[in-house]
This record gives C-alpha cells, structure tokens and sequence, in this order.
C-alpha cells in the first residue's frame, strides 16, 4: 500500500479513526455494488470502504477482505461481528499478493468486484508504533506485517543497503531531488553509529540537506520516509503480481477499481488496464483517473494525491 508523501499532520479524523475513505460514492457506483453480489476487498485498512460495500449490497451481498495488518482484521473482527456471524464478511490476514488462492480456498470466485485501496491507513501513520511517520519517535520497522519474519526491517535495510540502492529508494519511490546527497549522508552516519529509530534518520535527513532548504526538511523527509516504506513492503512489485490474479477471479462483467496514491503504482494500474483493452478483454470505465474534489480533499488532506481507475472484464 502507497500513499502521498508521509507528513506529521494528524489525522484528519476523530481520535478513535483508523483511516477515512476515499471516493466512496464513485467506487461503489463504478464496481456497480448491488445486492447478492460477491467483493473482494483487497486492502482493509479501517474498513470503510467495506462498510460501505457492506451497506450497498445488503441484505445478502458478501465480501472477501484481506489486510497485510492483523493488528486492522483484528479490529474488523471486533466491530463487525453481525455480518461476519451472518457469512456476509470473510476477514482475511493476508496479503492481497496471495488474492487467488485465498479466494479459491474460501469458494469466493467468482467475483463480482475487487477493490484495493493502496493508500496507507492513518491508524499506520499515526499510532502503529512501526515508525512510518517522523512525527513520533519510534523504531524504523515499516512493515505492514511484522509477524512476517521474512521481510526485512526499515532499520535493516538503513544498515546495509549500499549508497547506491539507497538513492534509488530515495529517488524512485521516494521522488526526493537529494536522494545521492542522502543516501551519501546515511552511509556515512552509520559506520559511526547505527539508525535506528524516527529521530535518528530525521536527524541525518535535516543534516544533509543543503542549509538554504532545512527550514523545509519535513518535506525532504516525508520522500525518503515514503520510499523507505514502498521497499520495505514491495509494494510496486505486489501490485503488479496481484493485479492478473485479480483478473482471473472476476467474472465476466466483473469489475476491478484501484485507488493509487504514487505515480509509479498509477502507472502500473494504467499499462495493466490497458493492455486488457487492447486485447479485447476488458473495457476502461475510466479513461483518466477519477480523483476527489475540493469538498473531499479540505476534509481530508491525504485525499489530494488519489487516482482511481477502473476495468470491466468483458
């Protein structure tokens, strides 16, 4: 899951908020939400996007919902027990990279609809305690599931990823024009004393910037604190494996709708969609990408980055 660049602005919610959806009319008109219909929701996050889809298909309709955080299905499981004792709710720990045979293995294909919010849930931003957020002091975990002992650690990959790696992170996930300058700096740092939590790489990020451009280094580290995240958790890489597996779970006159947040993830989402049309398989319910409007965005800020795009199987 990508996001706009990391800030430490609050959520834009009430304190108990775990993330605000995005686009919720457009998405539930443009996946054509309708009673008995079988969804999938890809990216749980805080669960509004189910609810909504939970609402809009009622009284029978169901869904499939998967998140990489059990931490967010725990918390599905606590505050949706009606639907889930009802059958209408399938929650999932796992990643959406494994949609197929999860969903084969449930009996749930095929589907009518399949969703993936890929932005970053606020409860991640705001009160994970995995520092993906500046504005606390906490470790440089990053991951989105820490019971996955295979993936590597923020604070992992800060100690030996080489500078050139690194300014490829800050550069290409990241978008940061002193990525070379950065990197540099943390290559440096590190051989004197190890980057371990929040404060630490703020304060290398802040040390390196050029002195005319600290007063803004927020910004700077809000990029290399986003691409940090993207590679820690792969998320360009699953969303370009997933997105076939979506395909072949949609049945005929199925639809699938991203919301992306990164242009490299847009831009994967567009080349798939698209080559689905040229091969005759599909047809783009959104030649350009929907993105939210004024209303949406001054009530919730991490709104202003969202593109979203939709395929209809034919």
């Amino acid at each position: 899951m990508t996001s706009p660049p990391d800030t430490d602005a609050a959520s834009p919610t009430a304190d108990d908020a775990v993330h605000v959806p995005i686009l919720v009319r457009e998405i539930l008109d443009l996946l054509a939400v309708r009673p008995g219909g079988r969804y999938i929701d890809a990216t749980v996050n805080g669960g509004g996007h189910t609810r909504a889809i939970l609402d809009a298909s009622a009284p029978d309709g169901r869904i499939l919902a998967f998140d990489r955080d059990a931490e967010l299905i725990e918390r599905l499981n606590t505050e949706l027990t009606e639907p889930i004792a009802a059958g209408r709710l399938i929650p999932v720990h796992s990643s959406f990279s494994h949609l197929e045979s999860v969903a084969e293995h449930h009996a749930f294909t095929p589907v009518d609809g399949i969703l993936f919010d890929l932005g970053l849930s606020s409860y991640h931003l705001d009160r994970s305690g995995r520092g993906f957020s500046f504005a606390h002091e906490e470790p440089l975990d990053m991951r989105f599931d820490p019971s996955d002992l295979q993936s590597v650690h923020a604070r992992e990959l800060i100690a030996r990823a080489p500078v050139n790696e690194l300014t490829s992170i800050f550069r290409d996930l990241g978008e940061e024009r002193f990525a070379s300058r950065i990197a540099r700096s943390i290559v440096a740092h590190r051989e004197r004393k190890p980057i371990t939590t929040t404060s630490d790489l703020m304060a290398v990020i802040e040390s390196s910037l050029p002195a005319k451009t600290r007063w803004r280094a927020s910004r700077h580290a809000a990029r290399i604190f986003q691409g940090l995240r993207i590679a820690v958790n792969r998320e360009l890489d699953l969303v370009s494996e997933t997105l076939p597996q979506a395909w072949n779970c949609l049945a005929p006159g199925g639809r699938i709708a991203v919301l992306s947040f990164h242009s490299l993830e847009d831009r994967i989402v567009k080349r798939y969609f698209r080559d689905r049309r040229q091969q005759g398989e599909g047809n783009l319910l959104t030649k350009k990408p929907l993105i939210a409007d004024d209303t949406e965005v001054s009530q919730n800020s991490r709104a202003a980055s969202a593109k979203l795009r939709v395929v209809e199987k034919r």
